[in-house]
């Protein structure tokens, strides 16, 4: 290649060892515009997609909770990520973020403050969308259903002594911390147990989005009929309201589906209602409570999303041991909970982007208010 002698020779070698080092990268973008001092300015996020898990591959492959995410909102540039469990994934031209935290309250925990200390970005008027799959309680929803949470339950902050051990006027072995026994009537401080998140953004999600067609599958048609005394559990997939219990602990059976619920009851002071099991939700939470303490993050912009891929309790005439067995060598309803949270939650972020001039400041239902 001929160079003009009035081309600063050095300046154009930089410009294309910057090239090179661009070339990992699926897209090419420009660089963000410099800060004082030569560092770039973070890179402004719109809205944070978390996913919990994937399968193989980020695209091509059997799809897990990131790879719907990554190919239909196109999530090419890739931003290493080696302080967590996963590469980052943004489309730079709508600031979708797509992560993957890991499973468990640990590593969702640790994902979400890393990212939000991570000086590349700027988290501070970003959505945070959790859109994951979970097992469902059969009294509230289908297989493919999708609930939006108020409430976020921890499963693990407790006292636990065996059944087999049980004083004999206890229901159950398990308690919470500093208490005496289980479920006294005054409760506990709060420790991080339970969480609220903004109940108005949940609802507006809810309300956008509660219409949604979530398809059916003729295999899981089928195999609801066997929910035989569970109404919700035979019906189509829909859209609903409905809370999170968040516990390290792949718990299956009709006794801890009954403490499920009543610990949900009982930390929520019955305003909330147990539908969703998962493993990850409290920690995003906590995460993001002290990220907005230091002025990173917005909880107030926190929404949470599960799928049902599966139920808490087995189908009538089966074992808890049966029903949790098979479901771990085959979760029958994957693909459908997985297309679902990405048709709910893209009806979300997709309304998001689109009204970003509205909404980087105030909250949808806030702009909503203001125009009636």
């Amino acid at each position: 290649m001929m160079l003009n002698n009035s081309v600063n020779v050095g300046a154009v070698c930089g410009a294309l060892l910057s090239l090179l080092l661009l070339a990992g990268c699926e897209q090419k973008t420009a660089a963000p515009e410099a800060q004082a001092g030569g560092t770039p300015a973070p890179i402004p996020v719109r809205v944070v997609v978390v996913n919990m898990f994937e399968i193989g591959e980020d695209q091509g492959d059997t799809a897990g909770e990131f790879q719907l995410w990554k190919e239909r909102q196109q999530l090419d540039q890739r931003f290493p990520f080696p302080q967590s469990h996963h590469d980052l994934f943004l489309n730079p031209d709508t600031g979708v973020l797509g992560m993957v935290t890991g499973m468990g309250t640990n590593k969702s925990a640790s994902a979400v403050m890393a990212l939000g200390l991570d000086p590349r970005f700027d988290l501070s008027n970003a959505y945070w969308l959790v859109a994951g799959i979970s097992g469902f309680d059969p009294a509230e929803a289908s297989i493919g259903s999708a609930a939006w949470a108020e409430w976020l339950v921890d499963g693990d902050l407790m006292h636990e002594i065996d059944s087999r051990e049980l004083p004999e006027d206890w229901e159950t072995g398990i308690f919470p911390l500093f208490a005496h026994g289980p479920y006294p009537e005054k409760r506990p401080p709060n420790q991080g147990e339970m969480f609220q998140i903004n109940g108005e953004l949940t609802e507006w999600a809810y309300q956008l989005t509660k219409d949604i067609d979530l398809g059916d599958d003729e295999a899981i048609a089928e195999q609801r009929k066997a929910y035989s005394g569970y109404p919700n559990a035979q019906r189509k997939p829909f859209v609903l309201k409905g809370d999170n219990l968040a516990g390290m602990t792949f718990w299956h059976g009709e006794h801890l589906n009954r403490w499920a619920n009543k610990w949900v009851d009982y930390w929520t002071e019955g305003q909330g209602n147990f539908v969703s099991s998962a493993m990850e939700d409290t920690g995003t939470a906590q995460s993001l409570r002290y990220l907005d303490r230091a002025g990173k993050a917005d909880y107030e912009r926190l929404m949470v999303l599960r799928t049902a891929s599966n139920f808490t309790v087995p189908k009538p005439g089966t074992t808890a041991a049966e029903s949790l067995l098979s479901e771990g060598e085959d979760y029958a309803g994957l693909a459908l909970s997985l297309e679902s949270a990405y048709r709910v939650g893209s009806r979300v972020v997709d309304t998001l982007v689109e009204n970003w001039d509205q909404y980087r400041e105030q909250m949808p239902y806030e702009v909503e208010a203001g125009a009636e």
